[in-house]
């Protein structure tokens, strides 16, 4: 696991307090921007993960988490990180909030911190439906035809799995579904979980924490959880990061140090939620250590 380095004995918390002190000594406020309706992320009862982490964080630095709801679907950033806090002819050095607790590592809309997770797509299989025999992705491409055509599997209009079903001519067998649905009651995770009970889907290629949300509203061994594998051709696991400001590299490398102390209470926290981990490369790992 990552530790910051003992000096002295101090307190892992007081290095961390110092290396936030020209943003977070200032304020009182841990302000983030996120989504009201977006488990296992984020909801307005602060019963997602990163609902979880920022609380974690918070409490380290003495600060109350503050946020600012906004659907995550376009617009999110400029309505909320990139938003300032009072419309104003002068522009202001204030802003609705600071912190995107989930962003992909090196997304080009923010600047970006360690990544502090990373996870991968998984083949999610409803058992009891005559396809329990199913192991490994790869054999819904050889499966008899009579079998293939039977296939219910959801399939959105962008993504990994997509990409995989096209190059594998599953495209036919696909129940099409929106990544934004503009939907405001339902997330895709929880569109997913009741049609899945629905029977009106068996299967789905899902990013993993939306497939652990899926498990964990069902009794235990309702599904069979399958990691795709990454290849050439299409990447399925991801490292993900916060999102901050462009600009803002005060608060990334404080959070940097922050993602760095704090690694096994947020690993911790994420296992809480069943969510399939995969290892930090050595460079997120030694950046992070920096």
């Amino acid at each position: 696991m990552r530790t910051l380095p003992r000096i002295c004995n101090i307190p892992v918390v007081i290095l961390l307090l110092a290396t936030f002190s020209s943003v977070a000594l200032a304020e009182d406020k841990f302000k983030v921007c996120a989504d009201p309706l977006n488990p296992p992320y984020s909801t307005k009862n602060r019963d997602g993960f990163e609902n979880k982490i920022a609380e974690l964080f918070a409490k380290e630095l003495g600060q109350t988490v503050e946020y600012t709801w906004f659907p995550q679907r376009i617009g999110f950033i400029r309505n909320t990180l990139n938003a300032p806090l009072k419309d104003s002819d002068v522009e202001s050095s204030e802003y609705k909030c600071d912190i995107i607790m989930g962003v992909p590592e090196g997304y080009d809309l923010t600047l970006t911190t360690s990544p502090y997770y990373k996870s991968t797509y998984v083949l999610l299989v409803a058992k009891g439906r005559g396809w329990d025999d199913i192991t490994d992705a790869a054999q819904l491409v050889n499966l008899p035809l009579q079998r293939q055509e039977a296939l219910k599997i959801a399939m959105f209009d962008r993504g990994p799995g997509t990409t995989w079903m096209q190059k594998n001519g599953l495209l036919d067998v696909g129940i099409p579904y929106q990544s934004m649905s503009g939907d405001d009651e339902n997330n895709v995770a929880m569109q997913i979980e009741k049609d899945l009970k629905a029977k009106k889907i068996d299967m789905v290629i899902l990013w993993g924490p939306m497939a652990a949300y899926v498990v964990g509203q069902s009794p235990k061994n309702s599904y069979t959880m399958i990691p795709m594998k990454s290849t050439q051709d299409v990447k399925f696991d991801f490292a993900m990061a916060m999102g901050v400001r462009n600009g803002d590299k005060t608060r990334k490398e404080a959070l940097d140090k922050l993602i760095a102390g704090k690694a096994d209470e947020i690993r911790a926290i994420m296992s809480s939620y069943n969510i399939p981990l995969l290892p930090l490369s050595k460079q997120a790992i030694h950046k992070d250590k920096d």
